[in-house]
This record gives C-alpha cells, sequence and structure tokens, in this order.
C-alpha cells in the first residue's frame, strides 16, 4: 500500500520573529526600530501576513494527506520524501533554498507578499493552494523543469543549486586553482581569482546576470528550462605563473567544467547558502555541470 502524499510546508523566520527573539519583548523591539527611524507597525503588519498565509495554505491540505513544517535553518537537517509535494511559503528564495534538498518532488510556490517579491518562483497566491495540491499529487500535474548545477568533488561530496554554484576563498583572500573543461586531454590553466561562479538561466536573473552585463559578454543567458549554464570567473589575476584565458563560457548537457584546488582551502556553496558548503583542500578535484536533477515548479 502506497503512503498518501505529504505536504511539507517550507517557511522562514519573519523580521518581527528575529526581532522579538533578540530584543524579548514587542516594545523593546518597537524602540530599537524608532531608534533607527523605523516603525514596527509594517514589520507586525507582513508578519500577521505571512502567518494567515501558513494558515490558510496549512488548511487547504487534503484531510488524508499527512503534514509537516520546515523552517529555512532547518532544511539542512530535514528529510523530504519521495511521495512529498512541497509547498513553499514565502519569497523567491526560499524556493532555492529548498531545492537543493530535493530529488524530483513537486514545487508548488505561494507568495506572501504579492507586489514586494517579484514572484518569478512563488507563483501563485494562499487562495490557490488547494487546487494546486491536488494538482501537483496527480500523476502528470503540470509543471516547468526548471535546469539545476552540480558540484561533484571527487571524494564523493555532491551540491546542487538552482541559481548558482560559487567556488573561492573563504575569505577576502585569493583562490588558486587549475581550470578547465572535464573532458580527456583538454588543456587547464592555472588561475588566481576571487572565485568561479557557474550559473542556471533561473540564476540569470541575479547574480549571473550581474556578471554577464558587467563583462559586456557576447554569450546568450539561458532561460530556466533551458539544458545550459554559463560561467564567469571573478577577477582572475594576470601574474608570470597564473593566467586569464579561461574566464568565461557555456556548458550544454553532458559537459563539465574541472576545478582542481592549489590552495589551503575553497569553499563550494549554492544560492547563498554558505552554512552548507562542501570545503576542499589542496589537490581536491570538483566537476560543475548540469544536474540530472531538475526542479518540478507547478504552473
Amino acid at each position: 500500500m502506497s503512503l498518501a502524499p505529504r505536504a511539507v510546508l517550507v517557511h522562514r523566520t519573519t523580521e518581527y520573529e528575529e526581532l522579538l527573539a533578540r530584543h524579548g519583548t514587542h516594545g523593546q523591539a518597537a524602540f530599537f526600530l524608532s531608534s533607527r527611524g523605523r516603525s514596527i507597525d509594517e514589520v507586525a503588519r507582513r508578519h500577521r501576513r505571512t502567518q494567515q498565509a501558513l494558515a490558510d495554505v496549512a488548511a487547504a491540505v487534503p484531510l488524508q494527506w499527512r503534514q509537516s513544517r520546515v523552517e529555512r535553518a532547518d532544511l539542512d537537517r530535514f528529510l523530504f520524501g519521495p511521495e512529498d509535494v512541497v509547498v513553499v511559503v514565502g519569497q523567491d528564495g526560499l524556493v532555492a533554498n529548498a531545492a537543493k534538498y530535493l530529488s524530483g518532488q513537486p514545487v508548488v510556490g505561494i507568495d506572501t507578499e504579492p507586489g514586494r517579491n517579484p514572484g518569478v518562483l512563488v507563483r501563485h497566491r494562499p487562495r490557490d493552494a488547494a487546487a494546486l495540491l491536488r494538482a501537483a499529487g496527480s500523476p502528470g500535474g503540470a509543471a516547468d523543469e526548471l535546469t539545476m548545477v552540480e558540484a561533484v568533488a571527487d571524494d564523493t561530496q555532491r551540491l546542487l543549486a538552482l541559481n548558482e554554484i560559487y567556488l573561492g576563498p573563504p575569505g577576502h583572500q585569493t583562490a588558486r586553482y587549475r581550470l578547465g573543461p572535464d573532458a580527456p586531454g583538454a588543456a587547464a590553466e592555472l588561475q588566481a581569482s576571487s572565485g568561479v561562479l557557474v550559473g542556471t538561466g533561473t540564476g540569470a536573473t541575479g547574480w549571473l546576470r550581474s556578471l554577464w552585463q558587467e563583462r559586456r559578454s557576447k554569450l546568450h543567458l539561458p532561460a530556466p528550462t533551458d539544458p545550459r549554464l554559463l560561467w564567469f570567473v571573478r577577477e582572475a589575476w594576470p601574474s608570470p605563473a597564473t593566467g586569464t584565458s579561461l574566464v568565461a563560457g557555456e556548458l550544454g548537457r553532458g559537459q563539465g567544467l574541472r576545478l582542481t584546488v592549489e590552495s589551503d582551502r575553497v569553499v563550494v556553496f549554492g544560492d547563498g547558502m554558505e552554512t552548507d558548503a562542501l570545503e576542499l583542500t589542496w589537490g581536491q578535484t570538483v566537476r560543475l555541470g548540469i544536474s540530472g536533477t531538475s526542479l518540478r515548479l507547478a504552473v
């Protein structure tokens, strides 16, 4: 007998909750904000809207389904199951935060603050949750298959990301590494830089686009469902020992970028989740390319 679907509601702590955790009471939090020229009223209103959205979505879950909740900070410790329907209630970035821990489960994005969020990934309103859940829990539910990027290290560590993966120094130092195509006999270049960014079409509205614009790149930015990635080296330094000839490129399905670490420590993290990063050291190699897993985002 198969398990009934489980609706997993993904959310994050609101600014109001963070203020209460730091200052103890509503009054103390209000005083703190007023001393900086802000009012707590708007913060509290946004908190209530988020809580109401969570309550509305929870009430829309079919009675025969199971239900669970996970906060953003606990995503790396939460075990998602194959029968889950993931409902992200919050901002666009929260979908990306959850995506790296999934393996093909359908995702429904619910916008708690229409007009404040772009709504690229959280496309729906709380009132639509019931119909979306029924569709997502049925075979063949309509969804966009968004391309994801992965990094796989030589010690089998693996990292997924929806927007981009960054490889670089953990602080403000310079990373040293050897970079080149992941292909037999391909030449690699020794580089010193502030890091390498590999991004998807979903990430083409953020960090990837800023690098693309800065370089005035002739490469075409991918769409979210395109099986293409773009990569850029940040601030590559030319010296007698390090080069700058391999600083940008495109990866299609089956193609990869190989980086071999030649400094004490390099960190690899996705979608801004620095607390859940891979750490590589001298001589380790990591391959970057299109992931076999995509994000199934309900339309």
